[in-house]
């Protein structure tokens, strides 16, 4: 059985204890489901978007383990690319195998019952990247999707690349 973490804010935590986690993300073919990756020997690559989650605004983050059968259908990729469908085990191959798996990620279409969740922990809240993988040393983009009005520092950004509205 694959060992796959979940991660959500730590309000949550009581709910998920009680229900499980519930299938509210939409995939791009439209489906809801539960975002996750594989438990891999790497704790960075494992828990790699806890950084980039905070971006939206919730200030403590928690790890959510579960475990789905090795037959459980999934959808993997880079969250840039589309995904592709097979099944759990060939997926957490397909992640160990990658020389930089940073921005991978499962997409499972369905709810996690509460009997299939095996701990719930605390997470380093610094892990992981911010806007995409090896951002460091590139200049950020100033386009509004990527710096909305009202985001820390975004004004700033925008005022560097000589945008009129601000």
């Amino acid at each position: 059985m694959a060992m796959l973490v979940h991660i959500t804010a730590a309000k949550n935590t009581r709910s998920v204890r009680r229900a499980g986690i519930r299938a509210v993300s939409s995939a791009r073919s439209g489906p809801s489901g539960v975002y996750c990756l594989p438990v891999l020997p790497s704790y960075q690559i494992t828990h790699q978007w806890v950084r980039e989650l905070r971006r939206g605004g919730q200030r403590t983050l928690v790890a959510v383990y579960f475990r789905v059968p090795d037959d459980e259908p999934v959808e993997v990729g880079h969250y840039a690319h589309v995904p592709r469908q097979m099944t759990s085990a060939e997926a957490t191959a397909l992640i160990a195998a990658q020389v930089d798996a940073r921005g991978y990620q499962f997409f499972l279409s369905r709810p996690v019952a509460a009997a299939e969740i095996h701990r719930i922990r605390s997470v380093n809240q610094a892990t992981g990247w911010r806007y995409m993988p090896d951002a460091h040393g590139r200049p950020p983009c100033a386009c509004p999707i990527c710096n909305p009005t009202g985001q820390y520092g975004a004004a700033k950004i925008r005022k560097s690349f000589g945008d009129p509205d601000d």
